[in-house]
C-alpha cells in the first residue's frame, strides 16, 4: 500500500543519503551537504514555504520524495511556464524522485504519481490540473508520466536542475476529472 505524510526534519537525514543515490544526483544535482539538505528542505518541514514535501511509503518503509505545489505560489515559476505552454492559474506540479535504486523500474513511479495526482483534487478543491515539466533526456520520469495518465502537451526552454543538461523539457498535464467540481466532490 501507498501512503504518505509531510516530510518532518527528521526526515533529512534520509533525504540526503537519496540525494546523493547516482540515478538521483544525475537528474536533482543537488548539494548534499548536511547544511544544503536542511536549508533547502527545512523550510517546507516547517510550514514557511509553500510547497508541500512528501514522504512516499510503500508498505510503510520509506521509498520516495514527492514536491507538490501550486504555480501561483511561485509567481517567476508561473511566469516562466505560463509564457511557453497552456498553464491555468490553478495548476499544481510535482516533483519526485525513487529514493531506492533497488525499486527502480518496477512501475513504482507511475503507481505513486497516479496516487498523488487522484489525492490532489481532493487536496487542492481549486485545482484545475497537474501540470509537469520534465528534463526531455530523462526518459525514465517522462515515461512514468505517461503510464500514469499525463499528456505530453508541449515543450519548454527551461533552466535544467543539472546544469550539465540543455533547456529542454517535455511538458505534461492531466485536467481535473470532470466527475469532480472545482470544489471537491459533490456531497
Amino acid at each position: 500500500m501507498i501512503t504518505w505524510r509531510r516530510v518532518t526534519e527528521g526526515d533529512l537525514g534520509l533525504l540526503r543519503r537519496w540525494l546523493m543515490q547516482p540515478h538521483v544526483a544525475r537528474w536533482w544535482s543537488h548539494d548534499t551537504s548536511v547544511e544544503a539538505v536542511a536549508r533547502d528542505f527545512g523550510p517546507a518541514t516547517r510550514g514557511e514555504e509553500p510547497s508541500e514535501d512528501l514522504l512516499v511509503m510503500l508498505d510503510g518503509a520509506p521509498v520516495a520524495l514527492v514536491q507538490r505545489c501550486r504555480f501561483a505560489d511561485y509567481p517567476d515559476y508561473l511566469a516562466e511556464m505560463a509564457a511557453q505552454v497552456d498553464l491555468p492559474a490553478t495548476a499544481v506540479t510535482i516533483d519526485y524522485l525513487l529514493g531506492d535504486p533497488a525499486r527502480v523500474g518496477q512501475g513504482l513511479g507511475p503507481r505513486i504519481i497516479r496516487e498523488i495526482v487522484a489525492a490532489t483534487w481532493t487536496d487542492h478543491p481549486d485545482a484545475s490540473a497537474v501540470v509537469v515539466p520534465v528534463h526531455a533526456a530523462n526518459r525514465a520520469s517522462w515515461r512514468a508520466l505517461e503510464k500514469a495518465g499525463l499528456l505530453r502537451v508541449g515543450t519548454a526552454d527551461l533552466t535544467p536542475d543539472n546544469p550539465d543538461d540543455d533547456r529542454a523539457h517535455y511538458v505534461y498535464r492531466i485536467d481535473r476529472p470532470v466527475s469532480e467540481t472545482r470544489y471537491g466532490s459533490p456531497g
